[in-house]
């Protein structure tokens, strides 16, 4: 992605609700949001020893003479790592609400115990990031082009001067993908991937893979729609280029799609609704985004929501947009949906 075309998107709201730029981030970049340390109670396998190597999405070889031990990385790769047994000293992204709690990206971590560098978009402390002597960073992409997750542009060549960095690609594919390549990255780090805790929540996964399929199966008129809520904008997602939405559109889920025109303006990702015209496409099932940076379902007050047949119906659910990529974290996201399709009433 270009730089011009990145921050035209950025100063429109790029993929606000489509599963990669996160409401507060086009706040942040708009103005409307201006702007510790140690690892996780989890105890860390134990590393191998030697030379350390992993080819990332980007084709990328990071090669270091050990496997990393300071390790600096996005909230929610720190959150699937963390899943693994594997502790990171610094973090960046959404990572601690305005009442201090931690952000629903964050997962089991605790985040009194990991160096926040930024805690929204366009914030990256690299004073501190150097202090931390980082062996590698540990972000994810939501292009082809391989820009690194709320990584900051102006400050992006320092902070490569500092530790390589990993990208793992979110971009246009199945979440089954990126799943199996945090698993790679996990193993490579020293974790135990022949822990019980591990295989069962892989095992897990899978089941409830089979189950969503099952219900989809069922109860193929059940009309799912994707959603994420603003003060002034309700924005519906297409299914392409979010890696759970195609994932649950294989297993056979029938969604509302925008047309690809409409999506255009929201660079592929979604489309923009005024909340007077929320009522554009008819669904049996919302599934609305759940980070701390959008309007939740029970604080929408606009008319137009509550009269929705699907909200009326108690038919809303939470979307996680930007999975935390361990099986532990995604199979709720399979479950929550599966049992939705189950019990949902025909109401559009």
């Amino acid at each position: 992605m270009s730089n011009a075309r990145a921050t035209h998107l950025t100063r429109r709201g790029i993929l606000a609700a489509g599963g990669a730029l996160g409401l507060g981030a086009v706040l942040a970049a708009c103005g409307d949001d201006d702007a510790k340390s140690g690892g996780s109670d989890k105890e860390t396998t134990a590393a191998k020893s030697g030379p350390w190597t992993f080819k990332d999405d980007r084709g990328t070889e990071v090669k270091l003479d050990k496997t990393p031990a300071n390790i600096v990385a996005f909230t929610g790769v720190a959150a699937a790592l963390y899943d693994y047994g594997i502790s990171v000293k610094g973090v960046f992204g959404p990572t601690k609400t305005a009442d201090g709690k931690a952000d629903v990206q964050a997962g089991d971590m605790d985040i009194s115990k990991v160096e926040i560098l930024g805690n929204v978009w366009d914030q990256f402390n690299v004073e501190k990031y150097a202090a931390l002597a980082p062996d590698v960073l540990i972000t994810t992409m939501f292009d082809d082009a391989g820009t690194l997750w709320y990584v900051p542009a102006a400050s992006a060549e320092k902070i490569a001067k500092l530790a390589p960095s990993v990208g793992i690609s979110v971009y246009d594919r199945q979440i089954t993908e990126p799943l199996q390549r945090m698993w790679e990255l996990a193993q490579s780090l020293g974790a135990d991937m022949k822990a019980a805790s591990v295989t069962d929540a892989k095992k897990k996964f899978e089941a409830a893979a089979t189950r969503l399929r099952a219900a989809a199966k069922a109860k193929p008129e059940i009309k799912v729609l994707a959603g994420s809520a603003s003060q002034d904008i309700f924005y519906v997602s297409g299914t392409n280029l979010s890696i759970d939405l195609e994932y649950f559109k294989a297993l056979g889920v029938n969604f509302v799609e925008p047309s690809e025109k409409a999506k255009a303006k929201g660079g592929g990702w979604y489309e923009s609704l005024s909340w007077e015209n929320v009522d554009k496409y008819k669904a049996d099932i919302i599934m609305m985004d759940d980070r701390s940076s959008t309007i939740q379902p029970a604080d929408i007050t606009e008319a137009t929501w509550k009269k929705l047949p699907a909200v009326k119906a108690g038919q809303v659910i939470s979307r996680s947009p930007e999975p935390i990529l361990s099986y532990d974290k995604c199979t709720p996201l399979l479950e929550t949906l599966a049992e939705a399709l189950e019990n949902a009433k025909k109401v559009s």
